[in-house]
């Protein structure tokens, strides 16, 4: 498969590496990658590592009993380019530090090599006693080589306290989290207009695996036609993979999140949903929440709320909870065209709440607003797509409050803004000078606006 795009990524890691390079007495330098999964992870250190033209060795933990994670890994140095790999021949690894410590042995001394430990938090999880053996080994042994330690994993959570204080690798590695392709790059891939740029984004979330699939040019009817034929496509299993590994024996999450993707946003929504007690409910939310996988909302004002609503965090899985996951059998029998149905007829309803993440993440690049949420109410009698302030939760200040109409045809007109302007009234800390923005698919058309935004304006929050 042909690597496209992760320019950045790929100059960030070349840079660690030629720290490396220049190091002095501990020119070793460990680099921490998280990520969800099938984003990418892989790939990348992969493609780096072949391209720095460096010895290397790749070793993907899978979760096995301890002995058979490392007779993987005595295979996988054998198999490398390592120039001391002849040191593990004949050699039976008993513990982690012992391989390890022999791993060092075997990386050259006069020049860089590169160490990747794929999904680490098994390793983590397997064997309590990991982390300290790999901080020992660091310290005393790794760091004082000219290599370049990877260490990847996709469970976001676990990756990000590798590095908390108080635990054994603490400051030891940089953290590096790589997201899933932006709706400009996804564009860029797949040679898309704006306004379908970010239609694709809904769909695939920016996920490698599944962009491939979609070949350049193609409308997304065609994309959806073309891969719910084939129950295995990447669009179809994805999903199903990563959640099986997240929960691999957990039903409560897999409800609520099958709940949140369905579209019920609030506690007592998914708690009538689900029939769960209120107390497994907020254990649920609360892994799910930990996870990154579903993100909380409030109202974004100057007056305190516990308003709260619910959402799936990666637009993928949010298209495919709500699209695919509860007719992944009708997929299975071949009928994907009644599927392909269904999207086209709820397409419109069901884009127009899930843009409305992405937008704010790109006025939050493009306005000088660190926050970007919405308002509403418990009623809903109040609801504005777009709050800007000068921070989250309880804003100090209102920078402005905006709309959303993302319709093919219908812009924003006078009758939206005059909704617009009544919204304002509503929101607290926002007043008659609070500037008004309007981000619109279809165009607009009225005067008394701050800032407009289309789909071309918007797609460059993501080219800078």
């Amino acid at each position: 498969m042909e690597f496209i795009g992760r320019q950045h990524e790929l100059a960030l890691l070349t840079r660690e590496l030629e720290l490396v390079r220049n190091g002095g007495s501990r020119p070793g330098r460990c680099l921490m990658l998280r990520g969800r999964r099938r984003v990418g992870k892989s790939r990348l250190v992969e493609v780096f590592a072949e391209r720095s033209g460096f010895p290397s060795v790749f070793f993907t933990a899978s979760g096995a009993a301890p002995a058979l994670e490392l007779h993987e890994f005595h295979r996988e140095v054998l198999g490398s380019d390592l120039p001391g790999r002849e040191l593990f021949e004949g050699v039976a690894l008993q513990s982690w530090e012992g391989a390890l410590r022999l791993l060092a042995s075997a990386l050259p001394q006069d020049r860089p090599s590169i160490v990747i430990l794929d999904e680490l938090p098994y390793l983590a999880s397997s064997d309590p006693g990991f982390e300290g053996m790999l901080q020992r080994v660091w310290d005393r042994v790794l760091a004082r080589r000219p290599v370049l330690l990877l260490l990847v994993g996709s469970n976001l959570s676990m990756m990000a306290a590798l590095n908390e204080y108080g635990l054994p690798f603490h400051q030891r590695g940089t953290p590096m989290l790589l997201q899933a392709l932006s709706p400009a790059e996804v564009g860029d891939m797949l040679d898309l207009g704006a306004a379908q740029a970010i239609d694709s984004y809904l769909v695939t979330g920016g996920l490698p695996l599944i962009c491939a699939d979609w070949t350049p040019g193609m409308s997304r009817h065609e994309f959806l036609r073309s891969s719910l034929a084939a129950p295995t496509s990447a669009l179809v299993v994805s999903a199903e993979l990563a959640l099986a590994a997240e929960f691999p024996a957990e039903a409560q999450p897999r409800t609520v999140l099958s709940a949140i993707g369905s579209g019920e946003r609030t506690f007592t929504a998914v708690l009538r949903a689900t029939g769960l007690p209120a107390a497994s409910l907020n254990r649920a939310l609360d892994l799910l929440a930990r996870k990154q996988i579903v993100a909380t909302d409030r109202p974004l004002s100057t007056r305190p709320s516990r308003e709260t609503r619910y959402r799936v965090a990666d637009p993928y899985l949010r298209f495919w909870l709500y699209f695919l996951g509860p007719r992944v059998s009708e997929i299975d029998r071949g009928r994907g065209d009644r599927v392909l149905a269904r999207i086209e007829q709820g397409w419109g309803s069901w884009r127009g709440r899930a843009v409305e993440p992405v937008i704010r993440e790109g006025l939050r690049r493009l306005t000088d607003s660190p926050a970007v949420g919405g308002y509403w109410t418990r009623s809903n009698d109040v609801e504005v797509d777009l709050v800007g302030a000068d921070r989250d939760a309880v804003a100090g200040h209102i920078d402005f409050v905006g709309s959303i109409k993302w319709h093919d045809e219908r812009g924003f007109d006078s009758h939206d803004l005059a909704d617009l302007l009544r919204g304002r009234d509503r929101v607290p800390g926002a007043d008659a000078e609070t500037p008004l923005i309007a981000v619109s698919r279809a165009g607009i058309d009225v005067d008394g606006l701050a800032r407009c935004y289309d789909p071309a304006g918007l797609i460059e929050a993501w080219r800078h």
